[in-house]
């Protein structure tokens, strides 16, 4: 026999964007119920490359380059890699997210996400004590890295051109860079730019672990349950959770790359696309520790020493959300890497893959749904997810709570798309 469980909010999505929201409405006084199928953090929260990336102040944009788009348009770069049934049916999409790369439009893009980026280190840091976290913060900041002259010069220029956004940065020749990481083979690394604001974490998974475990301790509740049960009774939400029914005034959808499966149900249509991923650990050879994290520009991963080892995070892969995984990016990028340091053997049985939900102007929806009195959305972050989890959950916690919100989210309204 079915019972029923009453609670002012239902939380659908227990990644970092998830958690962080119901550990804000919870500090303001709601009682919430927090739901995944599966862990939390054990999706895209997990594989990524554990950046707090306070530096990245410009979306990650369209290229303009016509050099830059027929090196990806070969299809043989590792940094950007595409199925070519997938890029055909994302035309439009691409056509859209073109379309907002333009100089004009990024700049108005990066002011409006600026006071997310500019809070996600503090959001991150009140959670963090209470969390038990602190031993997974490093404050190191990370390393680009660039293998010819030129691109090392033109990232020296981009990087000035951020004067005013007083980010912190070190220009490092070959042996001021030997000297930061001392393990890197030689005559590979032209330059590199280290970049000293971003605070990097050695297992991304058990933070947003770790913050869902603070929301327990302070009396939260956390369900296995499928969010696409989730029914609009006129008056309110109803979750069925094996036994029980739970009853809610409002819900938040928060599931990051499946929002739109149970938000296409509710009838919107938002367009959400995908950027896959994958990574893989190794062993640390002997003798080259890896001190900072470390992106090569031109292949697109990043390699950072993680608690399980060095992980690998691969570039960008156009491809369906749910399609069988391609290991030839990632094993393109292990052969790059291991020109750079010495990598030991695979520690995982195969790659992680994750999918980066992305809208095509680089901004994600945070706020109400058009159509439904007390549903809330929160997705769509695409790189950023882990980085802006924390100051999202406070922007819509003080909007679903009458808050006077820290910034302006009007940029992240459903509005701006016809749902």
């Amino acid at each position: 026999m079915t019972t029923g469980r009453q609670t002012d909010v239902i939380v659908l999505g227990a990644g970092i964007v998830g958690v962080s929201t119901a550990l804000h409405l919870q500090e303001r006084g709601r009682k919430v119920l927090l739901v995944d199928r599966s862990e939390p953090g054990a999706e895209t929260s997990y594989g990524n490359a554990g950046l707090i990336e306070r530096a990245s102040v410009i979306p990650y944009a369209f290229p303009r380059s016509l050099a830059t788009l027929l090196t990806f348009a070969s299809n043989r770069s590792i940094a950007v890699r595409y199925r070519p049934v997938t890029l055909l049916r994302m035309a439009p999409w691409l056509a859209r997210y073109w379309w907002h790369s333009a100089p004009g439009r990024l700049d108005q893009l990066g002011r409006a996400i600026l006071p997310l980026i500019e809070r996600c280190i503090d959001e991150h840091r009140h959670l963090t004590k209470a969390a038990g976290t602190e031993a997974l913060m490093r404050g190191e900041g990370w390393i680009e890295l660039y293998r010819t002259r030129r691109s090392f010069q033109d990232a020296a220029r981009a990087a000035e051109e951020l004067t005013s956004y007083n980010l912190a940065y070190d220009l490092l020749d070959e042996a001021a860079l030997r000297a930061r990481e001392p393990g890197l083979l030689p005559g590979i690394i032209a330059g590199a730019v280290h970049w000293r604001d971003p605070v990097t974490v050695s297992d991304p998974g058990a933070v947003t672990r770790a913050y869902a475990a603070l929301f327990t301790t302070r009396g939260g509740q956390f369900l296995h349950a499928d969010a696409s049960a989730l029914q609009h009774d006129g008056s309110g939400w109803r979750l069925p959770a094996g036994v029980e029914t739970w009853q809610a005034t409002e819900a938040v959808v928060a599931l990051g790359p499946w929002s739109n499966d149970l938000c296409g149900r509710l009838g919107y249509r938002f367009p959400l696309a995908f950027k896959r991923g994958y990574h893989m650990h190794y062993a640390t050879a002997e003798g080259a520790a890896l001190c900072h994290p470390l992106c090569d520009v031109q292949a697109g991963f990043v390699l950072t020493s993680m608690t399980r080892g060095i992980r690998l995070t691969t570039g960008i892969e156009l491809a369906a959300r749910d399609a069988p995984s391609d290991s030839w990016q990632l094993d393109q990028a292990e052969h790059v890497a291991r020109r750079i340091m010495p990598l030991g053997q695979r520690l995982d049985a195969e790659p992680w893959r994750g999918a980066r939900p992305c809208l095509p102007d680089m901004l994600p929806i945070i706020g109400p749904a058009t159509r439904h009195r007390g549903l809330w959305l929160a997705f769509g972050h695409a790189h950023h997810g882990f980085t802006l989890g924390p100051a999202t959950g406070r922007l819509l916690a003080e909007m679903m709570t009458g808050q006077a919100p820290f910034c302006d989210p009007a940029p992240f309204a459903a509005t701006r798309f016809a749902g």
